[in-house]
C-alpha cells in the first residue's frame, strides 16, 4: 500500500483542516492515491483501524471502481457503515472512532467516512467476583458491544431498548443504558439519562466513575447503585423493572434504582431450592451484624459492663488479658488495623504471593502479639471470626462499606460504652432511612414497609409467590405471571 500513496503538501479543502489537527501525531495517514481509475484522498489513523478490512475489504474496489460522485461508494463498497458528510467536527469525531475518510476532488465540500475499526477484546470468562458454583458461567468484558449482546441474548425482546450517550470532554466514553419498555417507570429512565447527560468530567474510565457521579449522596459511604459483572444478573433486574447502565472499557454495570436488602443476596440464591436460600441469606445477615458489632461489643464491655460477663467466662478473659498492658479499645484499634493491611496487601499483590501473605502473615503476626503481650487471644478469635463474617457479603463494595462502619461503633462504644453503640446504631439508622437510590427509598421493603416485598428481601419465597414486580421500582406492569394458571400448579420447589 505504501507504493500506492504520496503525501502532498496542497490538501483538499476538507482535508487541509484535519491534517492541521492531526499532523502531529505520527499515526495519522493522509495520502493521496494516483494510480486508481478515479483518483483519491485517504485519511486514518493507523493504529486504530483494521489494516485486513482496508487492504482486503475497501482499497480494491477504490482502486478499480468507476465512480463520479462521493455518494456511490455506498453502492460499490461492501461495508454496513458509511457515511456522507461534510461536517468538519463529525469528521474528526469518526476519525478517532477508527473510521476512513475518502475523497476524491480537493474542491469536493463533501467526504465519504467508513468504518474500519479495530477491535482488541479478551474472550467471554468466568465471574472473579461474583462467582457461583451453579447457574451461567458468563461475564461481562470491557467491550459495549459484547455486554449488551449477552444480554440481548437473554432478553430476546423487541421492548428492550438501548439508549446511546457519550460522557467524558476527553476520553468520549459511550454509556448504553438498557431498560424494558413496557415495565420500566419513565421517571426512572428520565432522571438516569438526565443525570448521565449533566455530568461534566474530562475522562470516564470505568462505569464506578458514573456510580458516583449521578447518585443522589456521594457523601455516603453505603453503596447507591448495584455493579454487576453477571449478565444474567442484568437481565433478570430489567425484567424487574429496573435500569441498566454499561460503560464502554468497563466489565461491570450499573443497576438503579436498588436497596440495602439487595446487597446481601446472591443471584445464585434463585438456583437454589427456596428453604436453603432463605437459609443463606438469614446466615449472611446474622455474619454481618456479627462481624459490626462483635469488636464494639468487646471493648464496651470490659471497659464499662464487667458485671454482664458469665463468671466462667470472667476467668478466661482475665487470664487472657493478664499481661496485656493497652486498653480495649488500642488493642481493638491495634488488630482491626493489622487485619486491614493483611487484607489490602493481599488484594495488591499477585494472586499466589497475595495468598500466601494473608495466611502467613495472619497466623505469624497474631501470633506474636499474643506472645508479645500486646493482644488477647479471645480479641484475636473474635476479630478473626468478624474478618471471616465480613467477607459473606456477595457485593464487594458493600464488604467495604462494612469494614468502614466498625470504626464508628468502636469510638462510640469507647465513650459511653452499650449506650455509645445504642446511639452510634440510631446515626446509621437515620442515615439509611434518608438515603435514597435515584428519588427511591434505600430502605424499603423495612422503610417504608412493603409487606409484599418481604418475599424477596431477607428470605426467599417460592416462585409461585413472587408474582409481582418490586413496589419500590413502580414498574408499568406490576404482575411477573398470570396467578391464575399459579395457583392450578404448584411450583415444582414447593
Amino acid at each position: 500500500m505504501a507504493n500506492w500513496f504520496k503525501k502532498e503538501h496542497k490538501k483538499p479543502r476538507l482535508t487541509e483542516g484535519i491534517y492541521q489537527t492531526f499532523r502531529k501525531s505520527q499515526d495519522f495517514i493522509c495520502a493521496f492515491n494516483s494510480q486508481a481509475i478515479r483518483p483519491f484522498w485517504i485519511c486514518y489513523q493507523r493504529n486504530i483501524i483494521d489494516t485486513k478490512m482496508l487492504q482486503e475489504g475497501i482499497l480494491p474496489y477504490l482502486l478499480y471502481a468507476k465512480v463520479y460522485s462521493i455518494k456511490e461508494l455506498k453502492g460499490i463498497i461492501p461495508n454496513k457503515e458509511i457515511i456522507i458528510t461534510k461536517k468538519e467536527d463529525e469528521i474528526e469525531d469518526k476519525l478517532l472512532q477508527g473510521f476512513i475518510m475518502i475523497q476524491f476532488h480537493k474542491n469536493d465540500n463533501e467526504c465519504a467516512l467508513i468504518n474500519a475499526v479495530k477491535f482488541e477484546k479478551r474472550s467471554v470468562s468466568v465471574p472473579e467476583v461474583e462467582f457461583s458454583v451453579n447457574g451461567p458461567k458468563e461475564a461481562f468484558v470491557e467491550s459495549l458491544d459484547t455486554n449488551i449482546n449477552l444480554i440481548r441474548r437473554r432478553l430476546p425482546v423487541p421492548e428492550l431498548r438501548v439508549k446511546e450517550l457519550t460522557v467524558g470532554k476527553v476520553s468520549r466514553t459511550k454509556v448504553a443504558v438498557l431498560y424494558i419498555e413496557d415495565i420500566v417507570d419513565k421517571e426512572n429512565v428520565q432522571t438516569v439519562l438526565q443525570r448521565i447527560k449533566d455530568i461534566e468530567y474530562d475522562q470516564i474510565s470505568d462505569s464506578s466513575f458514573i456510580s458516583q457521579m449521578i447518585v443522589d449522596n456521594s457523601n455516603s459511604p453505603f453503596p447507591q447503585l448495584l455493579e454487576t459483572e453477571r449478565p444474567d444478573r442484568a437481565a433478570s433486574v430489567l425484567v424487574e423493572g429496573k435500569v441498566v447502565m454499561i460503560t464502554e472499557g468497563s466489565p461491570q454495570a450499573v443497576i438503579t434504582p436498588t436497596t440495602l436488602v439487595e446487597f446481601f443476596s446472591s443471584f445464585e440464591d434463585y438456583f437454589m431450592n427456596w428453604y436453603i436460600a432463605s437459609f443463606v441469606r438469614i446466615l449472611r445477615l446474622f455474619a454481618v451484624i456479627f462481624s459490626i458489632l462483635i469488636t464494639p461489643l468487646y471493648v464496651a464491655v470490659l471497659t464499662y459492663h464487667h458485671e454482664l460477663i458469665p463468671r466462667d467466662l470472667l476467668a478466661t478473659l482475665v487470664i487472657s488479658r493478664r499481661e496485656v498492658p493497652l486498653p480495649p479499645i488500642l488493642e481493638a484499634i491495634f488488630l482491626e488495623l493489622t487485619i486491614e493491611l493483611l487484607r489490602e496487601a493481599g488484594a495488591r499483590l499477585p494472586a499466589k504471593v497475595g495468598q500466601t501473605i494473608g495466611i502467613v502473615g495472619g497466623i505469624v503476626i497474631g501470633t506474636a502479639s499474643v506472645e508479645a503481650g500486646l493482644t488477647s487471644n479471645v480479641l484475636l478469635i473474635m476479630i478473626a471470626l468478624a474478618a471471616l463474617a465480613s467477607f459473606t457479603t456477595p457485593v464487594y463494595t458493600m464488604g467495604n462499606t462494612i469494614r468502614i462502619i466498625r470504626f464508628p461503633f468502636l469510638l462510640f462504644a469507647e465513650l459511653w460504652g452499650l449506650l455509645g453503640i445504642v446511639v452510634c446504631f440510631c446515626f446509621l439508622l437515620t442515615h439509611l432511612i434518608r438515603l435514597t437510590s435515584i428519588g427511591r427509598p434505600y430502605l424499603e421493603p423495612i422503610y417504608p414497609l412493603r409487606l409484599r416485598d418481604l418475599k424477596d428481601a431477607f428470605v426467599r419465597f417460592p416462585f409461585s409467590q413472587l408474582s409481582k414486580r418490586p413496589v419500590y421500582v413502580r414498574p408499568q406492569d406490576k404482575n411477573r405471571v398470570n396467578q391464575d394458571k399459579v395457583n392450578q400448579k404448584k411450583d415444582i420447589d414447593e
